[in-house]
């Protein structure tokens, strides 16, 4: 028997489908070559943009992007089927912030270099608005595709947004920053009496977190919780729910 998805999740999967059919177009809206392509020429590209979109986005929404829109989530998610073995994102979370230090660094440097001459130019490696729009690019699209998809299928769970995500950094530092000045936003409550340990929140976490655990302490503060609501929708006895609110 098939088993129903929760009312909450089908749109959250339909947003998710979506932006992955949609991935072809936006590609070097979010890319993290073209972004230092732009710096090196001194031209501001789009993704700089939306990156700085995601960590304003951060301070009231958390890592939502992550659980709701990211169409590389969706591709990941694509492989559960074929490992869903959870991730032990205390080994390899460092691996992102590895990568991502020196590659801000990098653009930092070129777009300061710049100076007065910096342009902005939203279309930079996307003339027609449409990222993935001749056979070469058609080539670059699968190879990314498919980097996700080995990462995932490989390691589990959303390993790639453990391991080289660089959008993920973005909003980690959105949250802390809003935390740091008291700004209301979205989290997760957790009524530790209601829980019958019963595991589900822990067993159908996409990214492999000890929700459990969490909601034993009351504390459901974690960097890489995405706020998918799948710990808030599969609770038969409602231990979790979301809130709009400070930090405690």
């Amino acid at each position: 028997m098939k088993k129903q998805i929760p009312v909450r999740q089908r749109p959250r999967q339909i947003l998710l489908v979506v932006s992955l059919l949609l991935f072809p177009v936006t590609m070097n809206y979010l890319s993290p070559y073209v972004v230092i392509d732009g710096a090196i020429q001194g031209i501001l590209a789009a993704s700089p943009i939306v990156f700085g979109i995601q960590f304003l986005s951060a301070l009231v929404l958390g890592r939502a992007y992550c659980g709701w829109v990211c169409p590389a989530g969706k591709l990941q998610d694509l492989c559960v089927d074929f490992n869903n073995q959870p991730v032990n994102g205390r080994k390899i979370d460092w691996v992102k912030w590895a990568i991502w230090a020196p590659w801000l660094g990098t653009i930092l440097f070129f777009l300061v270099k710049a100076g007065t001459s910096l342009r902005v130019n939203p279309l930079h490696l996307t003339e027609t608005g449409v990222s993935v729009d001749s056979p070469l690019k058609f080539v670059n699209f699968y190879a990314v595709a498919l980097i996700f998809l080995l990462i995932a299928g490989l390691a589990g769970r959303r390993a790639a947004c453990h391991s080289i995500c660089w959008m993920a950094p973005f909003m980690i530092l959105g949250k802390k920053l809003g935390d740091a000045l008291r700004i209301p936003r979205l989290r997760l409550r957790a009524e530790e009496e209601k829980c019958t340990n019963c595991m589900t929140c822990t067993n159908h976490c996409p990214m492999s977190l000890p929700v459990n655990e969490m909601v034993k302490v009351s504390d459901m503060e974690n960097t890489e919780c995405i706020l998918c609501g799948n710990c808030v929708d599969g609770c038969t006895k409602k231990a979790i729910q979301y809130r709009f609110g400070q930090a405690k």
